[in-house]
């Protein structure tokens, strides 16, 4: 799989298509499962091809007809920051975001169970991972978990969260799938364009 250093004209920013966007890099801030922030995230610029981007603003602009918008916790991701999960994976010292983000798997389980993988279509530059909020607030809405909760909680059909939170699950996966993402079954945030630019390139240039 090539892994490519240089950052494409392809990519675009996506405050520069979707200017009322809410963009928070969890593993820019450091508020994420490994409680630092990540190698290759040094501003809170959200990245992605532009065919994706584009498709984001046709569901941004759909929900404001409903008073909602998009935030985004995380879009294109470097290599070095999948091969930063996995040395943390590989440690042995004490968990602190254990209890928060997997209380019922060990870190070292996380790639094994599917939660993580070697090469992320993120890195890819198609893939996006959001949830919906309130546009006059801000707020998020309920979804029964929150961001990188690994267990089934987060399964997009998962029964065991309020009906409030799978109807605005249905709300959000439905939407984005009207508009060409592709959802992934172990996690309600997580959605690929269909027909991506990019199917075998891993790119690693870093977000700055």
């Amino acid at each position: 799989m090539p892994e490519v250093t240089i950052k494409p004209a392809s990519f675009v920013d996506l405050l520069t298509v979707i200017p009322n966007l809410l963009i928070d890099l969890k593993y820019f801030t450091g508020d994420n499962f490994v409680g630092v922030p990540i190698n290759g995230y040094e501003r809170n610029v959200g990245l992605i091809t532009n065919p994706a981007a584009q498709a984001l603003l046709r569901v941004q602009n759909e929900l404001a007809h409903f008073g909602l918008g998009l935030k985004v916790f995380d879009a294109y991701r470097p290599q070095r920051a999948v091969n930063h999960f996995i040395q943390w994976c590989e440690e042995e010292n004490e968990c602190v975001t254990q209890a928060r983000f997997f209380p019922d798997l060990d870190r070292s389980e996380l790639f094994s169970k599917g939660y993580l993988v070697r090469h992320s279509s993120h890195s890819r530059g198609s893939t996006v991972d959001l949830t919906l909020i309130d546009l006059s607030s801000g707020e998020e809405l309920e979804m029964g978990t929150e961001f990188d909760f690994f267990g089934v909680e987060s399964w997009i059909d998962s029964q065991t969260i309020s009906s409030q939170a799978r109807a605005n699950r249905m709300l959000l996966q439905g939407l984005m799938m009207q508009h060409g993402f592709v959802p992934y079954h172990h996690e309600w945030w997580h959605f690929t364009l269909q027909g991506e630019l990019y199917t075998d390139t891993y790119f690693d240039f870093i977000i700055e």
